[in-house]
């Protein structure tokens, strides 16, 4: 069955200095999906490390994936990924794309989330109340050998060091 598309969903682009919202508070204590993929098989999952700036004269995302992750190989095979920031009433099924595999289950249908399709750019969820569409630009493993503080490492137990991805944001959508 065809998603809607993000226009039939009551999204509007906006522009991307329009957002007021703590960017710290977004990413740390909101949350937000990282999904990569086609319609027809895409997979997301929970993020609360990331960032946005300004590089190389674009404005850009910084999203982190461990290889570990089954959305590491969507983000691998797929020019594009979104970021889907929800409002609390969300946090639930937050919590459950972070703690389940897509490999094992349908996340999205199983949260109660509606997949819905961007203009080129992959998928997303009508349930958010912002969306970027970005286009990697700049990938990098994580060298635990850079560490200056040492003490970074401990957020690897099993050594499973991400790869950074730089996404140049290309649209923006809010309702």
């Amino acid at each position: 069955m065809d998603k809607p598309d993000i226009t039939s969903s009551g999204f509007k682009e906006i522009d991307i200095q329009s957002i007021t919202d703590n960017t710290f508070k977004l990413i740390e204590n909101d949350w937000f999906l990282i999904t990569a993929g086609s319609k027809e098989h895409f997979n997301t999952m929970t993020a609360n490390w990331g960032g946005f700036g300004f590089l190389w004269h674009k404005k850009v995302c910084f999203i982190f994936v461990r290889p570990t992750r089954y959305t590491f190989e969507f983000t691998e095979d797929n020019e594009f990924f979104t970021l889907s920031f929800f409002d609390e009433a969300y946090r639930e099924a937050l919590d459950f794309c972070g703690s389940h595999s897509g490999k094992d289950i349908d996340k999205a249908e199983k949260c109660g989330l509606s997949v819905i399709q961007m203009p080129d750019y992959g998928i997303a969820f009508n349930e958010a109340r912002i969306i970027f569409a970005c286009k990697k630009i700049y990938q990098q493993d994580i060298d635990p050998e850079n560490f200056i503080d040492r003490t970074i490492d401990k957020n690897y137990p099993k050594k499973d060091y991400h790869r950074m991805y730089i996404g140049e944001i290309i649209k923006v959508y809010a309702k």
